[in-house]
């Protein structure tokens, strides 16, 4: 969606080969080089931290006896009673994490992303509230309770990675966006371990167990929400979001203090550039489209949620951009991971382990696997790219999938003399969370971040990460139901798609590794954009100065490949 012709591709190429120059290499020393920018990235990933304790916390509480007793048929006690309504108690975050990520455009475009993440762990704060008083409202309160959390979980999972993507420099951004999922597994980690700890007090067995054992869990996750929302006032604007709404002064400096360099140094003066002449695109388009929504007022900020929303279907450049975003996000929750997370005891126990509490224990190593085999995905994302990773960890959970079936086919009715065979099919389970922790955790949510325009950002993160939790959504609904009823054909299922999933990736995503936001245009092509929107982005990058700063640096450096004598005679005079 830039330049005409040519002239378009040139200003890019330019740019990319330019940048690379200055920026230098990615990997583990691009994070020390800008901590600052990863500190305030990781401060905002207490967010993810909330979702994964979240999402593990619950697994371990619906193993708990004590938590049963008041939920009466939406988690019974008999294994063979109706798992709809269980199925109910889970999903039903997925429900409100759908609806909250439907809004977090709109709040992360009229508030601010930095806004929109306070506002977001507020309603997260009053829905674990609301579930705390369970113990006299029943199950009602769980449902209420987890569908306001999931509203806050929703809405930080999406605003979190665009803040992070977009206060990032390109070298490190994929590594701050996977960030992310890291701290989701750390979060997962501990809720496993809380869990396995406090399933003690009072005992284990129904009638002995204390509500105590449940209810501690669940409210601990109120501490590190408080931090965030405390913290967040004190984190900067993300510079792209200031310079689209008129602040370019103030954005020129946050950008300059997260690059520690000077406001006039070359390679930021580049990419401010950049994101002022995408800004600017998107402004002049709305005011020639759409004259009546010109205006940067709350109600027309939240109409054009829709309009850029609709926008995403009207090219095959954009509608590239959503099948991208949605069918990945569609791949990562049919690779099965959340119906591990959410049931683990439940799967351990029917693949042998009779004994909650050690089913508790071989849950909480899902956790501590998981959050390693992300560590990597953070240091290297960036290095080895988001394509590779994504296929190779497909075929891993793939094949962990199948193995479990064939293990679980053999030995459904003799578990008890085949404890082995039980143990493998863990391991597996084991080996299937870690090519997730380094691949499709991480890697889907880089992606869905980082390629959208600053037109459509909002929208088209929103739009891929709806996919996501409406599928998490349906997962954690059918689950139950699928063990209970197809067994080992839940596993066969799961490793079918994720099979599906490598392809697709393989076959139709691009890889977007060391690419601004601003250049993800370039690589999802402009079949389809009309040539107003060529000769509109030229003018703007002659406008403010891009395409000379570009052009003319190119030309440099050809002529010092081409003279070098010359030049080193010229620093000499």
């Amino acid at each position: 969606m830039v330049g005409g012709g040519n002239t378009g591709d040139d200003v890019y190429t330019a740019a990319l080969q330019r940048r690379q120059g200055l920026m230098g290499a990615s990997g583990p020393s691009a994070l020390v080089k800008n901590f600052k920018v990863f500190r305030i990235a990781a401060f905002a990933c207490i967010g993810g931290v909330l979702y994964g304790y979240n999402q593990g916390m619950f697994s371990g509480v619906l193993a708990m006896p004590s938590f049963k007793e008041h939920m009466a048929e939406y988690d019974p006690f008999d294994d063979d009673a109706d798992q709809t309504k269980k199925g109910w108690l889970t999903a039903i975050l997925e429900l409100g994490a759908w609806v909250g990520t439907l809004l977090s455009g709109f709040f992360a475009e009229a508030l601010s992303r930095k806004y929109g993440i306070i506002m977001f762990v507020s309603i997260f704060i009053l829905g674990v509230i609301v579930q705390a008083t369970a113990i006299q409202a029943g199950p009602d309160a769980i449902l209420g309770g987890r569908f306001i959390t999931g509203m806050g979980v929703g809405g930080m999972a999406c605003i979190v990675p665009i803040y992070n993507s977009e206060v990032a420099p390109p070298e490190v951004r994929g590594a701050l966006v996977a960030t992310q999922q890291l701290a989701i597994t750390f979060g997962i980690m501990i809720s496993f371990w809380i869990d396995y700890g406090t399933n003690f007090i009072g005992g284990t067995e129904r009638g002995d167990q204390k509500d105590a054992a449940w209810l501690t869990p669940t409210c601990l996750q109120l501490f590190p929400a408080v931090v965030l929302l405390a913290g967040m006032v004190f984190m900067p604007y993300s510079p792209r979001w200031l310079v689209h709404h008129g602040n370019e002064e103030k954005a020129r400096d946050v950008l300059a203090s997260l690059r520690g360099l000077d406001s006039h140094h070359e390679l930021l003066e580049l990419e401010f550039l950049e994101i002022k002449a995408q800004s600017l695109f998107q402004k002049r388009t709305v005011a020639e489209h759409f004259p009546h929504l010109k205006e940067e007022t709350k109600w027309n900020i939240f109409k054009l949620q829709f309009v850029a929303m609709g926008s995403l279907f009207k090219t095959k450049a954009m509608l590239r951009r959503v099948m991208v975003g949605t069918v990945t996000m569609f791949f990562q929750q049919w690779s099965g991971i959340n119906a591990v997370l959410y049931y683990a005891p439940s799967i351990f126990k029917q693949l042998g382990m009779s004994d909650n509490s050690t089913s508790l224990l071989a849950t909480g190593v899902v956790g501590i696997v998981m959050f390693i085999a992300t560590i990597p995905a953070v240091l290297y994302i960036d290095r080895v790219g988001r394509k590779p990773v994504l296929v190779i960890g497909a075929i891993g959970m793939a094949t962990c999938h199948i193995i479990i079936a064939i293990i679980f086919a053999k030995n459904e009715d003799q578990w008890e003399t085949h404890s082995a065979a039980g143990w493998a099919a863990i391991a597996m389970v084991w080996l299937f969370v870690i090519h997730f922790g380094y691949s499709w955790g991480p890697c889907a949510w880089i992606l869905i971040a980082e390629i959208w325009p600053l037109s459509s950002r909002a929208a088209g993160t929103s739009l891929s990460a709806s996919s996501n939790w409406m599928n998490n959504f349906i997962v954690g609904q059918v689950t139950p139901d699928m063990l209970a009823e197809i067994k080992y054909g839940t596993y066969i299922l799961f490793g079918l798609l994720t099979f599906i999933g490598a392809g697709f990736v393989w076959f139709f995503v691009p890889e977007t590794k060391r690419l601004t936001l601003e250049e993800m245009d370039t690589i999802f092509g402009s079949e389809g954009v009309a040539q107003a929107d060529f000769e509109r982005m030229e003018e703007i990058n002659r406008d403010i100065g891009l395409t000379a700063m570009l052009m003319n640096g190119h030309e440099h450096e050809h002529e010092h490949e081409r003279s070098p004598e010359l030049s080193d005679k010229d620093s000499a005079a």
